[in-house]
């Protein structure tokens, strides 16, 4: 297959001019100000996933309350938030190819903060489900034009590994959600949790108002790059399609969304139901109810864990596509197949405790996609179509992952219950094996990938 490139791909919109393309490895800000730019953005991703996850550790509370089937809860977390976020990311990466990229991160961030707090006064499926569909519509203007800021900050050398920092939001904000959901669902409810986790979202929209500079109005190459390059979307989406690596990291990355996502509003119900018990003995160890003891302890070794493997999976990357880009898709292949086995034993061992370590080990080699993915996706197409290109991956991960993941395992996790007769406990924890199987498919394209990256690669 012909690899796309700008020279080479006929349907493809003019490159950035010559003056833009020699100045875009200059930094456009101090390296203490381009510091304290990427610790910003990864407090909001962090705020991001807070937000989007406390929900996870408060489904079971919320489905006794509320009297919600796995289903609901599927919908509720998964297809609600996600049918908004996945449909709105493009036209505000569209917007953010051409306006100030601060200023739209900063709007979304108020708007999903204030939707989170307002979930707390839900009184029934449908009031929960619009609330979701609030927090979807805010967090839609928050990755794009934060992916396409970070590429105009670090050089094209440190790009992975600048996403993957970015990234590690995704398991330090479950991390947090997780903790303080759990933690303050014990002592005052879930209603509450949802208030307190909104709140610090307010003040970091404030700072992003404030304090984060957008690149475009310092550096007027950079202005002279977009209006003198600016391509439909028609156009980004022509290019992407014409671009092997781009289907083999979206679609491994969606796969891998759909495992993740599909997991999450169940891991809490699993030890629930499974080991109910075991944990609420542990929990009376530390002072606390069952929750709470949940949120902290998955928590706590799935964020760390995560974390660790994200950032690892992106120092990795910058490291091995100095020699070839190519081997940077390597670690997240290798990581998608080996999460499959110790997922499975973290839910078929009798024990909870064994069980909750497993599950940070699993985390540990599961997100090591994230770095790879993402930097991958910012050098195959040129730079004023990253944003779009962002949000075309990202409408896919959240589509097929966000999207359908908590609604497959949660029909799936009802039908195993009622239709074969095995329990909601058993139930639950065949859903959760069945989807982790379809782990094989991303380490396949992943490793497809390896091998187009190299000659796909333009920016």
């Amino acid at each position: 297959m012909t690899a796309v490139t700008p020279e080479t791909n006929a349907a493809a919109p003019p490159g950035p001019p010559p003056l833009a393309a020699a100045a875009a490895h200059v930094p456009p800000f101090s390296k203490a100000y381009t510091r304290y730019a990427m610790f910003l953005l990864l407090g909001i991703y962090i705020v991001n996933f807070l937000d989007r996850q406390v929900i996870n550790i408060l489904a079971e509370p919320i489905k006794n309350d509320l009297r919600l089937s796995d289903t609901e809860l599927g919908l509720m977390s998964g297809l609600a938030f996600a049918l908004f976020y996945t449909v709105l990311g493009i036209p505000l990466a569209r917007l953010a190819e051409r306006k100030n990229r601060a200023y739209i991160i900063g709007a979304s961030v108020a708007v999903w903060s204030g939707f989170t707090a307002l979930s707390g006064q839900a009184q029934n499926f449908v009031q929960l489900a619009l609330c979701r569909v609030g927090v979807g519509v805010g967090e839609a203007g928050c990755t794009p034009p934060a992916h396409s800021l970070i590429s105009d900050m670090a050089p094209k050398e440190k790009r992975s590994s600048a996403l993957a920092f970015y990234s590690m939001g995704t398991p330090l904000g479950s991390l947090l959600g997780l903790v303080l959901g759990g933690l303050v669902a014990d002592a005052y409810g879930w209603r509450t949790a949802f208030l307190v986790a909104g709140l610090p979202g307010l003040l970091f929209a404030v700072l992003v108002f404030t304090t984060l500079k957008e690149p475009r109005r310092l550096v007027a190459v950079q202005a002279a790059r977009v209006g003198a390059a600016t391509a439909s979307f028609r156009e980004t989406l022509r290019y992407v399609s014409r671009v092997p690596t781009f289907w083999y990291i979206s679609m491994g990355a969606a796969l891998k969304a759909f495992i993740g996502y599909g997991h999450a509003p169940f891991t809490a119900s699993f030890f629930l139901r499974n080991h109910g018990d075991e944990i609420a003995a542990l929990a009376s160890n530390f002072g606390l109810k069952s929750v709470g003891f949940l949120g902290l302890a998955v928590g706590l070794l799935a964020g760390i864990g995560g974390a660790l493997g994200v950032y690892a999976g992106g120092w990795i990357a910058d490291r091995v596509s100095r020699r070839d880009s190519g081997l940077q898709m390597v670690t997240p292949a290798i990581g998608a197949l080996i999460a499959i086995p110790i997922y499975c034993a973290a839910v078929l061992v009798d024990s909870a405790g064994l069980g909750i370590v497993l599950l940070g080990a699993y985390y540990l080699v599961a997100s090591t996609w994230y770095g790879p993915v993402y930097g991958s996706a910012q050098s195959i197409v040129p730079p004023h179509m990253r944003a779009t290109t962002a949000a075309i991956l990202l409408f896919l991960v959240n589509l097929i992952g966000l999207g359908l993941g908590p609604v497959a395992v949660g029909l799936l996790s009802d039908w195993l219950n009622t239709g074969m007769g095995l329990g909601s406990a058993e139930g639950v924890r065949w859903a959760l094996i069945i989807s982790a199987l379809f782990g094989v498919i991303p380490f396949g394209l992943f490793w497809l990938a390896r091998k187009t990256l190299h000659r796909d690669t333009v920016s």
